[in-house]
């Protein structure tokens, strides 16, 4: 049922672009509310939330991933990461790559918008395997999420204008969190992360990894097997989906969606409300937001070329 929903609302946001350049918003606003009216109630914030791959955390209003999230059936690579802005994702990346106990080991931090969130990510692969080539698809390393016995304690703080917005912390394999309809920079955040290894060569070797990718020694704190640090602005090269143009068309229209939402939720009194009824006032409102906001965040069209990847692992 989720992925017909989601390919219901990809149409659908389609067809508002082509019948808005026509001139007939009113028309189409009609429609969407008739077809959203039409999936009904019951039951809508738990389907928008599980169709994301993440739980809400009410006490600090933020989304954050699941231990067993679909994602973690997926891995990562550097394809992922050029996915990411054409799907709305403004996010800097910064991949650290190091070696410990036989394997190829990638540590990587993000933050920035993710369509109608505003959130920051660290994420823990490894491999054992080799190099990809796959012609007209992906030439480069292929990483596996790390097992239950290699999680990792992770700590991440998102800052924006000197101003922690959340924290979360725990044992985890993808340590996250999202705040709906905030906009943002991505040069506006930055993240303090702190991370404990699994013993002080994993350390050591992830040091050295962040050393490599250009962070100085006076920027790393290091307490036994623990790792400090602030990312800010990213050291290493960005994809080369991003640039100046491209990034202001996309996140223009990020903001006039969080606008939106905000319009909604704070001119009505409903900011204090719980998720379901700002959901439920949102769905009323504006339809056609109701529908992107099932989209926000690491949507399953960024891994849709995993099904080709797969058979080459």
């Amino acid at each position: 049922m989720d992925k017909w929903i989601i390919l219901l609302g990809i149409l659908l946001v389609l067809l508002v672009i082509v019948m808005k350049l026509a001139y007939n918003w009113p028309r189409i606003k009609r429609f969407i509310r008739e077809i959203v009216d039409s999936i009904g109630t019951g039951g809508e914030v738990d389907e928008i939330i599980a169709a994301a791959g993440y739980a809400y955390d009410a006490e600090q209003d933020i989304f954050y991933t699941t231990m067993y999230a679909w994602q973690r059936n997926f891995g990562y690579c550097r394809l992922f990461d050029e996915a990411a802005a054409p799907l709305s994702l403004i996010i800097d990346c910064e991949p650290i790559y190091f070696d410990y106990a036989g394997k190829r080991w990638m540590i990587e931090f993000w933050k920035g918008q993710y369509a109608m969130a505003t959130g920051c990510e660290v994420g823990v692969y490894n491999t054992t395997g080799p190099d990809l080539n796959i012609p007209g698809v992906f030439n480069g390393t292929f990483y596996h999420v790390v097992p239950d016995e290699e999680l990792l304690d992770i700590t991440v703080t998102l800052i924006k204008d000197e101003k922690a917005l959340f924290t979360r912390s725990g044992l985890h394999w993808w340590q996250t969190g999202f705040i709906l309809g905030e906009f943002s920079q991505p040069w506006e955040l930055s993240v303090d992360i702190t991370i404990e290894l699994l013993d002080y060569e994993m350390c050591r070797a992830f040091v050295g990894g962040l050393v490599e990718a250009g962070y100085h020694d006076d920027e790393i704190l290091r307490r036994g097997n623990y790792v400090s640090l602030r990312f800010a602005q990213p050291r290493t090269p960005q994809p080369y989906t991003r640039n100046p143009i491209t990034d202001g068309v996309i996140q223009q229209n990020n903001k006039l969606l969080c606008d939106i939402y905000q319009d909604i939720v704070k001119t009505r009194s409903w900011s204090e409300a719980g998720l379901s009824n700002r959901l439920k006032l949102i769905k009323q409102h504006s339809p056609e937001l109701y529908i992107a906001l099932r989209n926000f965040g690491r949507n399953r069209r960024l891994y849709e070329k995993y099904s080709i990847i797969k058979r080459y692992l």
